[in-house]
């Protein structure tokens, strides 16, 4: 059973002239505990399939499903206990005047928990922070430690899914290694399956299994990492995609 399910997804801006399709009939499957990847240039419509999931791309056609459960075009508490997104950008992601406290306390609360103080230490002891971080705000951090509180927010109603937006790309190179490991130490720890939007294809090599890439919002072709890493592609498109990360 496919953890999530996308089929024929198509997406769009606007209506009538001014529209603009950002994707069209895109399908990929994902098992659970699987981490996949979706690549391809900026514009591709990567970014655009991660919001249609989350619901923040409102018009969409084609099915979703998470664990054979059909996402709808509104979705309910149970959806977001099971997915969260980690944003490309942690320094829009999180609210300047909350301190790291009030950010995973109030998504706690929001989720139902009760012993929202205890939660609050574990997540940020499971992101590699430690209490000492705890009533800190946004500016006192740096951006890798603002993106860990993310994922430490993305965590908090523990999700079985995790759509990551380039959640190392606004990094510096010295503290994207430390992520990316982080992110890879959290999936087999709580078993979560991933889906990674990354104009990096090093990055998707590192991470995932598989892979779509994208053109001008169309799957062209979905691959094992093992034909990424062999330069094995077979779409023409893919193919010059690898040439040019080389």
């Amino acid at each position: 059973m496919s953890m999530l399910l996308v089929e024929d997804l198509s997406v769009w801006f606007g209506g009538g002239r001014d529209r603009v399709d950002a994707v069209r009939r895109a399908s990929f499957s994902v098992e659970r505990g699987a981490s996949f990847g979706l690549v391809g240039e900026s514009g591709s419509g990567k970014s655009t399939i991660l919001r249609a999931i989350m619901g923040l791309a409102p018009n969409w056609s084609g099915a979703m499903s998470v664990e054979d459960h059909s996402i709808q075009k509104k979705r309910d508490k149970a959806f977001y206990k099971t997915v969260q997104m980690v944003f490309q950008d942690p320094y829009a992601s999180l609210h300047p005047r909350h301190s790291v406290d009030q950010v995973l306390g109030e998504t706690l609360h929001l989720h139902g928990f009760k012993d929202i103080d205890a939660r609050v230490v574990k997540l940020l002891d499971d992101v590699g922070l430690g209490g000492k971080f705890r009533f800190r705000y946004p500016h006192q951090l740096s951006g890798g430690q603002r993106q860990r509180v993310a994922i430490a927010r993305a965590l908090a109603p523990e999700p079985s899914i995790l759509l990551l937006d380039e959640p190392t790309s606004a990094l510096d190179v010295s503290v994207q290694a430390e992520i990316l490991n982080l992110l890879t130490d959290l999936r087999a720890a709580q078993n979560l399956t991933y889906v990674m939007v990354s104009h990096d294809l090093s990055v998707v090599g590192h991470m995932c299994e598989h892979l779509a890439v994208m053109k001008a919002g169309e799957v062209v072709e979905i691959m094992g990492v093992e034909t990424l890493r062999n330069a094995q592609a077979q779409h023409s498109y893919s193919r010059e995609l690898l040439a040019a990360s080389i």
